[in-house]
């Protein structure tokens, strides 16, 4: 069984593109999530090993989910994912405690490696 993925983004599309890229590389998508506030509650009753967090979404934003799941376990691993020009947010990601981030439309082997990247 690969490690289990829990995918977090506002669009269907998005959380569809990126579970069949993890799908075909032996990742176990054990959630999705459209908002920051369900992130967190999956994140607490999944428990996945890794967590794809879109910036921008309604309700509750990924930057403001990502603190919250770092509070319940520091060791969290967050990727953020985010649209182009969204720089300042992802910097704000990465000092919040993200591992890494990615961006738009989803390169297969750009997602790859920086969920192997921070896996390891």
């Amino acid at each position: 069984m690969g490690k289990k993925v829990l995918i977090v983004d506002d669009a269907a599309f998005m959380r569809m593109m990126i579970k069949d890229i993890l799908e075909k590389n032996g990742y176990d998508v054990v959630g999705e999530a459209q908002d920051g506030a369900e992130a967190v509650e999956l994140f607490n009753e999944l428990g996945p090993d890794l967590v794809t967090m879109d910036i921008t979404m309604p309700e509750k934003d990924g930057i403001a989910a990502l603190k919250e799941i770092k509070e319940v376990d520091s060791s969290a691993i967050i990727i953020m994912c985010s649209a182009m020009g969204q720089q300042a947010m992802v910097i704000d990601a990465i000092q919040a405690g993200a591992k890494d981030f990615i961006v738009k439309p989803f390169q297969a082997d750009r997602v790859i490696e920086a969920i192997e990247k921070a896996l390891s």
